[in-house]
């Protein structure tokens, strides 16, 4: 059993699940807060937060919408963990006739745009993606020089960020702004396993991932799909936390959609304590991550 307690992120929404696949799919700020916050009522330290336009469903960087759901879910649990993400703005689809020209679904931004919301707001943490990759279709574009960018408007606006790890070179990248002191070191850490073309969703990819890190890392990993639970269990018993949540799987089991984000964190919690394992609350979390502590 661990010396320490397991940090849970649920993840409610994303920006790739659609209200499509699954009709619960949190949109609306009051939506997704309140995703959040169920989340947390079953054992969630930290919430990851996208946010959606509410009259179309489409992902969104619209920092009022950002803001709404902060000030709703603190109103009622100031300690939970806030993650917003940054990754939307990073991904190209080239045209048939000149790979160079954006087609439809390219959301390429500057830098500097993917983070506004980050330097306003300042939650607890961002994710701050490494990955320059094939993903699925599309690619995905995260340059050195724009990573230093928004690492920077992070750093200056004292969020932690959350370093998500797609492949090995991301790592290698990731120690390289560790040394040039871009980065705080020894740094927190997510694994993604399973995204097509990138870490796939197995023990010895996790293994391989954990044994990259420097001395000291903090780390989570997580499934995508049918891989959800399995590395629930594997990230648990090589040491590290653990996320769920509909934007990574939609299912509670085979064939079965989760009636919402709370059901995947309930599921999750009862993984970790069969094995002998304990969640952390998010005042836990916060000392686990050497988080300012928040009050109401």
């Amino acid at each position: 059993m661990h010396p320490r307690k397991t940090i849970l992120t649920c993840a409610v929404t994303g920006n790739l699940t659609t209200v499509a696949q699954h009709p619960g799919l949190p949109v609306t700020p009051r939506q997704i807060a309140d995703a959040a916050l169920g989340a947390a009522r079953e054992g969630a330290a930290v919430a990851h937060i996208h946010v959606r336009d509410p009259a179309t469903g489409k992902p969104s960087m619209d920092v009022a919408l950002y803001r709404e759901v902060i000030t709703l879910i603190r109103a009622e649990n100031p300690e939970l963990i806030i993650n917003l993400t940054t990754g939307p703005g990073g991904r190209f689809i080239p045209s048939d006739e000149d790979p160079r020209v954006a087609a439809p679904g390219s959301t390429l931004l500057r830098p500097e745009l993917r983070v506004e919301h980050i330097a306003e707001l300042r939650p607890d943490i961002c994710s701050l993606d490494l990955n320059t990759m094939n993903s699925g279709g599309d690619v995905v574009i995260n340059t050195p020089k724009n990573v230093r960018k928004m690492a920077h408007v992070i750093r200056e606006a004292g969020v932690m960020p959350e370093l998500e790890i797609f492949d090995s070179g991301d790592i290698a990248l990731a120690l390289d702004l560790i040394q040039d002191g871009t980065l705080e070191g020894p740094g927190l850490w997510t694994f993604v396993l399973g995204v097509k073309y990138g870490f796939g969703a197995t023990p010895e990819a996790l293994m391989y991932a954990r044994n990259l890190l420097p001395a000291g890392a903090r780390w989570a990993a997580f499934g995508i799909g049918r891989a959800e639970f399995p590395i629930v269990a594997q990230a648990w018993l090589a040491g590290g936390h653990v996320r769920v949540g509909l934007e990574d799987n939609i299912y509670l089991s085979k064939g079965v959609l989760a009636p919402d984000n709370a059901s995947l964190v309930a599921k999750a919690r009862g993984i970790l304590e069969a094995l002998g394992g304990e969640l952390a609350t998010p005042a836990e979390a916060r000392d686990l991550l050497q988080l300012q502590r928040r009050s109401a």
